[in-house]
């Protein structure tokens, strides 16, 4: 019969073994969240059923996998919205977002706007503004 602490270390050694693969599939989403990605696909990568992936992903990082690939994907959306030249849809396509109502809908239920009005109160809250040039004054020299 095993020793108590034998069965203890093995499961300390188990949730090490389970976070280490979830800490890989949460760096593939990152890496790769502009390209098609699935949980099945995530799960087949980390070596365990999708459902048991689901569950531990959740207790590791408080949401799902799929939630953490949107909230990536989002994420991006607001830099590239913010700092690129990149019209609207062209932003959906190069995170990765195959649908544009999919798109418009988790990017206002994240960041509490949709796409374009999102960069247009963004960017105009960002750059100066200015009336007009001073008027040009000849110096005085007394």
């Amino acid at each position: 019969m095993c020793h108590p602490s034998w069965g203890r270390a093995r499961a300390a050694a188990q949730r090490l073994s389970d976070f280490a693969r979830l800490r890989r599939v949460r760096d593939r989403i990152d890496r790769e969240h502009a390209r098609p990605l699935d949980v099945e696909a995530l799960a087949r990568g980390a070596d365990m059923p999708a459902g048991h992936l689901g569950r531990l992903f959740r207790l590791a990082y408080g949401m799902s996998p799929y939630a953490y690939l949107t909230a990536r994907r989002v994420e991006r959306a607001t830099v590239l919205l913010l700092h690129g030249d990149l019209a609207v849809d062209e932003v959906r396509r190069a995170v990765g977002c195959p649908s544009p109502a999919v798109f418009a809908a988790r990017f206002t239920e994240l960041a509490g706007t949709e796409p374009g009005a999102y960069r247009a109160a963004h960017r105009t809250a960002a750059e100066p503004s200015r009336n007009e040039e001073a008027p040009a004054v000849a110096p005085h020299l007394a």
